[in-house]
């Protein structure tokens, strides 16, 4: 689905990951779509965003809208032509605004679910929860901000944790009753994360024993972006039976 260039600033974001056994997620996914492994695991898990000033490229910022926003990712690969690409997979997307909900999957991609969002945040702790309307999806998280990264991570350091996650910019989701998946692309104007030491984690996707048996799943990181100027870029949208040319 191709778009106007959409610009704004992302206020906060949490990247709070599980390590997953990748024939468990490969279940999952729909093709082409294949977990992508690290360090001989599978990983996904929640993205809970706050976007400020979103609006078209070249529109003056008090143009823009704001909203809470959640998505559940997976980190996948599929071959583009002669090569194998990397991005996510997002089998859910939740957010505060009536209006994302009513374009999303129709007009901008992505089919966006209402929710409801209670957050409380300091310069060093962060709390976010959620509740969607038609009662699908529960997220909560919290914690505080952290000098250290995990050592019972799959990633060896904060560095190879960034990367990753920078470099898997480009998601997909299902189009509205169309059998396509619509691409969106991620362009950050500058990338910092920090380490978030989770208190508590909920989430009813990645919680469901039906989903992910029991020892097929474990909390592994989060991290914290804060004032992050950001676009987002529409992307050729694909059927399940075909390869990816994004």
């Amino acid at each position: 689905m191709r778009i106007p260039v959409i610009e704004g600033t992302i206020e906060r974001r949490i990247l709070a990951n599980f390590r997953i056994v990748p024939e468990v997620m490969k279940k999952l996914l729909p093709s082409p779509f294949l977990p992508e492994i690290v360090n001989g695991y599978a990983i996904g898990g929640v993205c809970l965003i706050r976007l400020a000033a979103i609006r078209p490229k070249g529109f003056p910022s008090w143009f823009g809208i704001g909203s809470e926003n959640a998505a559940h990712r997976i980190a996948v690969e599929w071959s583009g032509g002669d090569r194998t690409k990397c991005g996510v997979y997002i089998p859910r997307r939740d957010t505060s605004s009536r209006l994302n909900s009513i374009v999303g999957g129709s007009l901008f991609p992505g089919v966006h679910h209402l929710a409801s969002f209670s957050v409380e945040e300091s310069a060093d702790s962060v709390s976010v929860s959620l509740r969607s309307r038609d009662g699908e999806t529960r997220v909560s998280v919290s914690g505080t901000v952290s000098d250290h990264f995990s050592n019972s991570s799959v990633f060896t350091s904060l560095d190879e944790a960034s990367d990753f996650f920078k470099h898997g910019s480009l998601g997909y989701s299902a189009r509205r009753g169309s059998g396509r998946y619509d691409g969106l692309e991620l362009r950050c104007r500058n990338w910092s994360v920090t380490p978030l030491n989770v208190a508590k984690i909920v989430s009813s996707y990645f919680d469901d024993e039906r989903r992910f048996p029991k020892g097929s799943i474990d909390f592994d990181c989060a991290l914290l972006m804060r004032n992050i100027e950001h676009e987002w870029h529409g992307r050729e949208s694909l059927c399940c039976d075909e390869d990816v040319g994004a």
